[in-house]
Formats: structure tokens, sequence, C-alpha cells
């Protein structure tokens, strides 16, 4: 049976879960995941632990931060004076806010504290820095 490899295009069932066992995404009840193998279409450690599978095939992988959606960096942790939020916008920890970015570009962040002289705000990736684990099933190569 043919083993995935580089430039094909695939469909596969997942599940990932954290460390604690939370599962944080999976194709359950939906249609399986389709991406080009080496495309970037999906996270390193993700798109390395589906090449090589075959038809049918099922494993289970680890990826570590840095194959995934990298290490929490610092510097994407930013405090935004109070007076510069708008004041329609009540922020509160845990919400998610798009802001423009320093080339203009819309950009995801998350409030993670708010105070009477700022409010902190992070923009990574809801996942950066954690080691996720999947449990992958190759249903489909073309």
């Amino acid at each position: 049976m043919a083993a995935a490899t580089k430039g094909d295009s695939v469909k596969i069932h997942y599940t990932g879960t954290l460390a604690d066992g939370t599962v944080f995404d999976s194709s359950d009840g939906r249609e399986p995941l389709g991406f080009t193998i080496g495309s970037g279409q999906v996270i390193p450690g993700f798109n390395d632990a589906v090449l090589g599978m075959s038809h049918g095939e099922s494993k289970k992988v680890t990826i570590p931060a840095d194959k995934a959606y990298g290490e929490h960096q610092k510097e994407l942790v930013m405090p935004v004076p109070r007076n510069q939020v708008p004041p329609d916008i009540n922020p509160e920890v845990g919400q998610k806010l798009q802001i423009q970015g320093p080339n203009g570009q819309p950009m995801m962040v998350k409030v993670v504290e708010v105070n009477d002289d700022h409010v902190l705000l992070d923009a990574n990736p809801p996942l950066a820095g954690m080691e996720l684990t999947f449990e992958i099933e190759l249903v489909e190569i073309a």
C-alpha cells in the first residue's frame, strides 16, 4: 500500500488533546480534514506525522511546541494604556479582540489583564508554548 509523500493531497480524521487530556479540536462529526503534504497548510509536526502513513493507518503522536504553534513569545504580550482603548470597548480578561497590527493587517489578541492604567494584550496563538497530542487516521491519499 502506498505511503503518503510530499505533494500528496490527503484527508484525515483527528482528535487533538492537551497534556491534561482536554480536547482542543477534533474532526469527529465533521468531514475529514484535507490538506496537501508539505504545503504549509497545517503545523509542521502534524504534517511530519502524516508523512509516510498508509491509507487506513491510525497513530497517536505528541508534537512539541516548536513543531506546533511555537513557543510563547513574551514580546507578543503588550500593555496598552487604558486611555488608548476605544471608549466603546469594555475589556475583560479572556476576551478576544481584533486590532490593527504593525503592518496594518488585522491581528487577533486576547485580553490577559485589565487594570486602571493599562490593558495587557497577548497576540500569541492560543496554543503557543503547548505540547499537543493528536490521534490521526489517514482516510484518503490522492
